[in-house]
């Protein structure tokens, strides 16, 4: 009798954890169909609107008030510069605080202070940035206004916290047996980090730099301090020229009266999202390329 009770206590049980396991997955496979079906609707309508507006000239043309010239090219090698900045600034700072953090600081009040202020910096607002760098590099250091170099030191800030949090998960994520080889046939610290520790890391590291540059792509906050909303009709020559971003040119247009700007709108939201699937496919094949299994 016992054994019977205690059978059918078992098979309760059992159901129970099948029933909360079929409820956990149709919930996740809702979310994931109203996170598509959003993502959908956005590309319906922005195709609807846009695709009429893609061309040549509009790809190669530069901003004008005249909806039927206007194009985004100074907007797109604005983005280019800029990110170039970002990520020559932000990937090698990021990736050393990370590498000092998890392998060669001491663990001391200090060290916690740092750590607990990068995760605080990943989480600050992106217009506290832009204020910092109308602040420091404008203000302070005298640097050329509207200018990639500007904005892209303004987003490497906002992009370097993320970067180290993600550098110290992946360093953390490589078996200790590595290291422990390395230093048994002779290699010294600096060389176990960079020689065998760092390649491992380097896909972990490369998805955290995917994450912080798509997010700097698409930032306008931080960039509207620095003034880059000015009106640039031609291309920025060089990191220090006048300039704009495509969020920015986005930005402007979509306040624009002329009802022509509602098909360029639309049209330069297409061109950003070709851009950052271009970005974020070039980070994935590199992360793929030295990814590692063990």
């Amino acid at each position: 009798m016992t054994d019977n009770w205690q059978s059918a206590a078992a098979q309760r049980r059992l159901a129970k954890r099948h029933a909360a396991e079929r409820r956990f997955r149709a919930l996740g496979l809702g979310s994931i169909i109203v996170s598509l079906l959003f993502l959908a609707i956005l590309l319906f309508t922005m195709a609807k609107n846009g695709l009429g507006g893609l061309s040549i000239d509009f790809i190669l043309g530069s901003d004008s008030t005249d909806a039927t010239t206007a194009g985004v090219w100074s907007a797109v090698k604005g983005s280019l510069l800029t990110m170039l900045v970002t990520l020559a600034l932000s990937f090698p700072m990021g990736v050393l605080a990370a590498i000092y953090l998890e392998e060669f600081a001491p663990k001391n009040r200090w060290t916690e202070w740092v750590e607990v202020s990068i995760n605080n910096l990943a989480a600050v607002p992106s217009i506290i940035f832009g204020l910092l760098g109308l602040a420091v590099f404008i203000n302070l250091a005298h640097l050329p206004r509207s200018s990639p170099l500007v904005g892209g030191m303004t987003l490497a800030l906002m992009t370097m916290p993320v970067i180290v949090i993600s550098g110290r998960n992946a360093i953390k994520a490589v078996p200790p047996s590595i290291r422990d080889a390395a230093l048994a046939v002779g290699a010294s610290p600096v060389q176990t980090v960079f020689h065998h520790v760092l390649p491992l890391a380097l896909p972990g590291i490369l998805t955290g730099t995917i994450i912080g540059m798509a997010r700097a792509l698409g930032e306008t906050a931080p960039l509207l301090m620095i003034g880059m909303r000015a009106f640039v009709s031609t291309p920025p020559g060089g990191i220090t020229d006048p300039s704009s971003v495509l969020p920015m040119q986005i930005f402007l247009w979509s306040d624009e009266i002329d009802p022509g700007f509602v098909q360029n709108t639309s049209a330069a939201i297409i061109v950003l999202l070709i851009f950052l699937l271009a970005m974020n496919g070039l980070a994935i094949y590199l992360r793929n390329k030295f990814e590692t299994r063990w």
